[in-house]
Parts: C-alpha cells; structure tokens; sequence
C-alpha cells in the first residue's frame, strides 16, 4: 500500500519546485517562429533638405487584398480509431459527437504556448467551428512537471466545471506556475472554485487520479508520438505547437 509520504508527493512538489524553468516546457508558437524568421525592416536612408516645391502627391493605390495563410504542413498522421480508443480517464469533450472535424489536443497547464492558444484561438475556434457543429475538440492532459499535474488534478476534481477551471488556470498561469509557492496560490484559485482546504488536499493526494493523468501522457508519447505541447491532431493528422485561427482554419475549412 502507497504511504502517507509518498502519497503527498504532488501535493508537496507544489511548494518545493521552483517555477522557472517550469514554463519553458512546451514547445514554441508558430507565431514566434514565424516572428523570428522575418527579418527586421531596413532602416530608411535620410533625405538631403531641397529648396523645391513639394510634389503633389499621387493617389493612393487600393490596397491589395490580403493573403490567405497557407495550412500548416502535417508533421504525420496517426490511426484515428486508435486514437480515439477510450483512455483511463473520461473525455473531455468541446462540440457535437457527429462534428465532421475532431481535434485531439494535448497540452500542459505549465506551457504559456497553450495557454497563448487557449486565450487567443479557442474563443474563436469556438464560436466559428465548434458552436456551429462542424468540429468537435477533445482536451487531453500532458502534463511535464508537478505542478502541471497537480493543476490538471484540481480540474479533474471540479467534475462539471472541468473547462471553467482549465481557463481559469490558464489565464492566471503566471500567478500559480511561476511562483515559488505554488501550493499556496492554487489553494487560493481552489477556493473561488468552490474547494475548501480539505477538498483541495484530498484532491491533490488522489494518487488514483494521478496515475491516470499520467497515464494519459504515457500514452500519447508511446503510441501517438507527442513530445511537446501543444499538440493537436486534426482528423488524425499531426500539428506540433500552437496555431492562430487562420492556420487552423486553413486546416479546417478543406474537411467540411
């Protein structure tokens, strides 16, 4: 039988890493990897004064339209009955069962680029795909680190409010993963979440629930390939890092 000790290991870990290093375990945006290959624009030569007359200057010319983003190339594909196999824990779901486009993706709580994803695509992946009944998403755990993990239990431990509490921690990741206490400052998100101090400890001392979240993570990287998050795989085609809209729509729009 697992000890008291070693039952609290999560739970510990929280106030005993350091959060640092914590949040550079994901892998980069496609925004700043395309930021960083576009070079910086040359500076303007200067100009010697004249004494001439300005010229009158020439009517503007319509703006061109703008350019469509071309989808991301598939970094593989995957056997979708496999992936979709049930896991050891239930599916959180996003949109209809018969939604002609599934995404799976995997992310952790401690990654800043799927916390990117989550406050700026999702909204309207949203609105445009999933509302409308064209693509449903599926939200997977991969957690790197304790603190991921004990995030990832926190939201488990929420039942229904599942998603509530994943946005939740995403949009204050900077005030609970890159503290040096974070026990302490995901009890205080818990509590607005409706957990006392005892629910919030028998969550995190769930040793079950935690060999199930990694057991979630085990299988993605054995089976489906996943070493960086986030990862989405779309109609079982592989997409490693986060995407805008755009790209994804590009993806998207050609399976409807």
């Amino acid at each position: 039988m697992m000890s008291f000790v070693q039952r609290r290991t999560v739970l510990t870990a929280l106030a005993a890493v350091s959060g640092a290093a914590l949040l550079a375990a994901c892998s980069d945006s496609g925004e700043q990897k395309k930021a960083e290959a576009t070079p910086a624009p040359a500076e303007p030569t200067a100009t010697p004064a004249t004494t001439t007359a300005p010229a009158t200057p020439a009517p503007a010319e319509p703006a061109a339209p703008a350019k469509a983003v071309e989808a991301p190339k598939a970094a593989g594909t995957v056997d979708v009955a496999k992936l979709m196999e049930p896991g050891p824990l239930p599916e959180m779901v996003l949109g209809k069962a018969d939604a002609p486009v599934t995404i799976v993706e995997y992310a952790s709580m401690t990654c800043p680029h799927c916390a990117h994803f989550h406050e700026t695509t999702l909204p309207t992946l949203t609105s445009k795909y999933i509302d409308t009944g064209k693509v449903r998403l599926v939200f997977r755990e991969f957690p790197f680190d304790p603190r991921a993990e004990g995030a990832f239990m926190l939201a488990r431990c929420s039942k229904d409010k599942y998603f509530q509490m994943v946005s939740v921690l995403f949009q204050q990741q900077q005030n609970w993963a890159a503290v040096d206490n974070a026990k302490d400052a995901l009890l205080q998100l818990a509590k607005l979440a409706g957990f006392s101090q005892q629910t919030f400890e028998a969550c995190l001392t769930d040793q079950k629930l935690l060999e199930d979240i990694r057991a979630v993570r085990e299988r993605a990287s054995k089976d489906f390939g996943v070493d960086s998050t986030p990862t989405f795989f779309i109609n079982g085609s592989k997409y490693p890092g986060a995407m805008s809209i755009e790209e994804m729509s590009a993806i998207i729009d050609p399976l409807l």
